[in-house]
């Protein structure tokens, strides 16, 4: 494929005064999906993004914590990085604000704006938010409180230097409206206008000399390098930039960026304060600012003090990495925020990924091999319905990369799973099991087959830059390959000797909500206790859960025991035993073996609930018939007071087979 050409995209890099929620990690998710498709399209991408760890709320946090500012930093980021590696992030560079190269940067550059009369020396005297490290003046205050964070601001004055602002505010004002695309949402730039750059910018405060934990101004150790020109710059001395013109070859091939990917409220230092800065060194400036939205718990932000923080981990251990990727993306809106929960997390699982998509690839790779031995191929025998799914399938590759230019991430997913949900429909159309059923249909069967593989195939390839785990594990059990991009507009690519895998695995195995509730009572739970050690809050003293007694039975040996078998199995299908209220029959994994067991628990799961699952079994239960149906074994179950039922499951991932003792 063509190169076409450089793109250098950031992320506002994480404020390391703790672990960031899902709401944080929402950006990294869309930076990496942009990117992802960028390289599949064919540029030479670079992706940065990292850590801001300077100021006067890490110094307090790390005293608090009896380390050093720095022993501090280095655990957080490292945590950061951490959440950034196991949502699969493909990022290229991830800088430090204490990375020695980006603080003598950062010297650099505060000494050449007051050489060059930029920055002057004064004193502040106003109203001072902590954790936003902003001044105010009365005016600006909402409810007398920080009018960023909502919280109490405290009055203070101190010697300190200024960037002034006022000299850049008419050019600014100018490229605004010579580069129209330069901010967005729209609504966004009609903020900065209307809200700052009209009323007049105040000049701007550079340094402080109230804490210590910041980059020294080379001329006057007093002061240390206040946050915005520290943070901000890492944009240009991460990828190279000198101050003194010895920049190096990549920063002059990557910068301008094409895209600062940012939330939005931050969107004023990045389109008034950063844009002010280049001007004032004579730099180019970014190509975009894109402000996002924010993505909040059940209509509220996420925050320690409520108790409603939603972690990327914890979700991950839960529903998988690629399962996370998409509900972030899929559920943020262009421009409005976005709302996440455990139960509507679970709900789009078991909807979008367990239904429509890992139910259509299991059911072709299925009928695949149950018809032609797992090679489907073209026939020639088409139907006007071939054609509709077709035309389906090739338009999606423009569809989402119109989405994505536009910033509209959730409506380009959309357009991907057009591919999936069209295919589940055709399935519905072709009927292939009644078409398998006549011998002078099998060529037709043969082109249904081959079709479903082929739009599956051109689906995963587009899924790749939101779900890329996914995208390649549907590739290799349908042996197909990541193609060019410029081919997936083609349909009919599929190789006529491709042959499916003998057993498809499961993509997505249906959630419980009742289950999944449980485990998130558990973090919520720890949680708690870690924001009270904390905090120095005292624990509540916990409620003993009363307990259910049983009738006893008689006692046995540990010989009788011994004949017990007990393992783990794989639930890999399962269906209602007909005329039966109770009865379901499940085809389970045991080892190599495969064993039919009928469980009356029709009441407390449906029959997709349950594959997937790791169950315990009894194996070595003499096999009898249940309802004209032969069992093999029997998956054990707990029962409280009211009759409800649980699977007993493993606490860990276990493989089917293993020995229960």
């Amino acid at each position: 494929m063509q190169n076409k050409g450089k793109y250098y995209l950031t992320t506002a890099i994480a404020y390391t005064s703790g672990k960031p929620h899902i709401g944080n990690s929402y950006e990294i998710v869309m930076a990496d999906a942009i990117c992802r498709l960028k390289r599949q399209q064919g540029y030479d991408v670079f992706f940065q993004t990292g850590t801001d760890e300077h100021g006067q709320k890490i110094e307090e946090k790390a005293k608090t914590a009896g380390i050093t500012p720095k022993e501090f930093v280095d655990q957080v980021a490292g945590t950061i990085r951490s959440i950034c590696d196991s949502l699969n992030i493909s990022y290229d560079k991830f800088i430090r604000t204490t990375d020695e190269y980006h603080e003598k940067q950062v010297q650099k550059i505060f000494k050449r704006l007051y050489d060059q009369g930029d920055i002057y020396k004064g004193s502040y005297e106003g109203l001072y938010c902590t954790p936003c490290e902003s001044f105010w003046t009365e005016s600006q205050l909402v409810d007398g409180k920080c009018p960023d964070c909502g919280r109490e601001v405290k009055p203070a004055k101190e010697e300190a230097y200024f960037f002034k602002m006022s000299k850049y505010a008419d050019k600014l004002m100018k490229y605004y409206e010579e580069h129209p695309e330069f901010i967005q949402p729209v609504s966004r730039k009609n903020e900065m206008v209307n809200n700052f750059l009209k009323p007049g910018l105040q000049d701007l405060c550079v340094s402080r000399t109230s804490f210590k934990w910041g980059i020294p101004v080379t001329f006057d150790e007093r002061h240390v390098v206040y946050v915005w020109l520290d943070a901000l710059t890492n944009y240009i001395t991460g990828i190279g930039y000198d101050a003194e013109g010895n920049s190096t070859e990549q920063y002059k091939k990557l910068w301008p960026a094409d895209l600062h990917l940012i939330g939005k409220d931050i969107v004023r230092f990045h389109t008034i304060y950063w844009p002010i800065f280049l001007m004032a060194l004579g730099e180019p400036l970014p190509k975009q600012v894109f402000g996002h939205p924010w993505l909040l718990q059940g209509g509220e932000k996420m925050s320690k003090s409520r108790g409603n923080v939603i972690y990327a981990d914890d979700l991950i251990a839960l529903y998988g990495v690629d399962a996370v990727r998409y509900y972030v993306l899929h559920e943020m809106p262009y421009e409005n925020d976005g709302t996440i929960t455990w139960e509507l997390m679970t709900e789009r699982f078991n909807s979008d990924l367990a239904n429509v998509l890992g139910n259509l690839v299991n059911r072709t790779i299925s009928m695949t091999n149950k018809y032609f031995g797992g090679i489907a191929v073209k026939t020639g025998v088409t139907e006007a319905v071939d054609e509709e799914l077709k035309a389906v399938v090739t338009a999606a590759r423009e569809k989402a990369a119109d989405k994505m230019n536009a910033m509209k991430v959730a409506e380009a997913i959309d357009e991907v799973f057009a591919i999936f949900k069209r295919s589940n429909k055709y399935i519905d159309e072709t009927e292939p099991w009644v078409l398998a059923k006549s011998e002078d249909k099998k060529d037709r069967l043969s082109e249904v087959m081959y079709n479903l593989l082929e739009a599956i195939a051109i689906g995963a390839n587009l899924l790749l830059p939101y779900m890329p785990e996914t995208g390649n594990a549907i590739l290799e059990q349908i042996s197909d390959r990541v193609r060019e991009y410029d081919t997936l507009n083609q349909f009919g690519l599929r190789a006529s000797d491709a042959k499916v895998t003998d057993t498809p695995k499961i993509l997505f195995a249906r959630q419980d909500l009742a289950v999944i509730m449980e485990k998130v009572a558990q973090i919520q739970e720890a949680q708690k206790a870690e924001y009270q050690r904390e905090n120095g809050i005292a624990a509540e003293p916990s409620k003993e859960e009363k307990g259910i007694d049983i009738e006893p039975k008689d006692e046995i040996s540990y010989d009788d025991f011994a004949k017990l078998q007990f393992q783990v199995g794989e639930i890999l299908a399962c269906e209602a035993v007909p005329k039966s209220k109770k009865l379901l029959c499940s085809q389970v994994k045991i080892g190599s073996q495969v064993k039919q067991i009928v469980s009356g628990i029709k009441l407390h799961y449906s029959p997709e609930e349950m594959v997937g699952k790791k169950v315990m079994v009894l194996v070595n239960l003499a096999p009898r018939t249940i309802a004209g149906v032969e069992s093999q074994g029997m998956l054990l179950c707990a029962e409280d007071a009211e009759g409800n039922l649980a699977l007993m499951t493993p606490e860990r991932e276990m493989p089917a087979g293993a020995e229960i003792c």
